[in-house]
């Protein structure tokens, strides 16, 4: 009866073996529950907060509703704490994008007939400095404060051919805001972790 001894023990060790990776999947899952955004919280521990439009002090226009939407997102997917209206949340972020600064990258002046001293632009260097302030509603007291400081380059439209001494408008003005917006998601994620951040 050899036989039945080794099924039984092949059995035995098949279930120890599942119980294991099943109460392994259960660690593992547990603490990436614990890694993730479950430690995190607002400071002071206040669970609702306000997130109002925000400032725009530079001079691109619309700027401030990417901002704003994008620490929205970032607080929705988090869950840290629920979205509320001003009137009724205890705890709301001053949201300030304070300026932008466009300067011009690399430059390429090698194409031939051009004007002497002329240079084509090669890229643009766009930077975003913007502010959050976590104000407590009762006595306007700022509970957090921090700058955040984000730069991007992006490629300058392309000059086809030496006679050519224009270039398309639009794309570059496309170009910029797409970069804008990107600097907006990067710079509300680094705003939403720090903020968020339990020491």
């Amino acid at each position: 009866m050899a036989w039945k001894d080794d099924y039984f023990d092949s059995v035995f060790s098949r279930r120890i073996l599942l119980s294991f990776l099943i109460l392994n999947g259960f660690v593992l899952s547990s603490c990436a529950y614990h890694w993730g955004f479950a430690d995190r919280s607002l400071p002071g521990g206040y669970q609702q907060v306000a997130i109002p439009m925000f400032e725009n002090k530079s001079e691109e226009v619309g700027l401030e509703v990417d901002f704003t939407r994008a620490l929205i997102e970032r607080f929705h997917r988090s869950k840290v704490a629920r979205i509320q209206d001003k009137d009724t949340a205890p705890v709301f972020l001053d949201g300030k994008i304070i300026e932008i600064k466009v300067e011009r990258g690399l430059g390429a002046s090698s194409l031939e007939r051009l004007p002497d001293r002329a240079v084509l632009n090669a890229e643009y260097l766009v930077t975003v400095i913007s502010e959050i302030n976590l104000i407590r509603e009762s006595d306007q007291k700022i509970l957090w404060s921090r700058r955040f400081v984000r730069a991007k380059a992006y490629s300058a439209p392309r000059v086809g051919t030496p006679v050519v001494n224009s270039v398309n408008a639009t794309y570059n003005d496309s170009n910029r805001r797409e970069v804008l917006r990107a600097l907006a998601e990067e710079s509300m994620l680094d705003a939403h972790n720090q903020l968020t951040e339990n020491f």
